[in-house]
């Protein structure tokens, strides 16, 4: 019985770090990975909502939120120009 467990584990650590490699594989190729440059900019102007969202939910919420934010804010600046004119 022993040695069947002395077989067995390699072999199922094996397999599993070749399934952990094609899903990382997979993660990486994402259209929606996150830059390096977009986690240096949230830190440097990240609001504490955004920053509980990256304590509660992780750095691609709190992106989210953080992304959003932004395209808010320019977003009701067009509409005050547009409103004006």
């Amino acid at each position: 019985m022993a040695v069947w467990f002395v077989f067995a584990v390699p072999l199922i650590i094996m397999f599993f770090a070749l399934f952990m490699e094609r899903v990382e594989a997979r993660l990486r190729s994402m259209s929606m990975a996150v830059q390096e440059t977009d986690v240096e900019e949230f830190l440097e102007q990240a609001r504490p909502d955004e920053v509980r969202a990256l304590y509660g939910h992780g750095i691609g919420r709190a992106l989210e939120l953080f992304r959003l934010r932004r395209l808010g804010g320019r977003a009701a600046k067009l509409r005050g120009r547009r409103g004006r004119g």
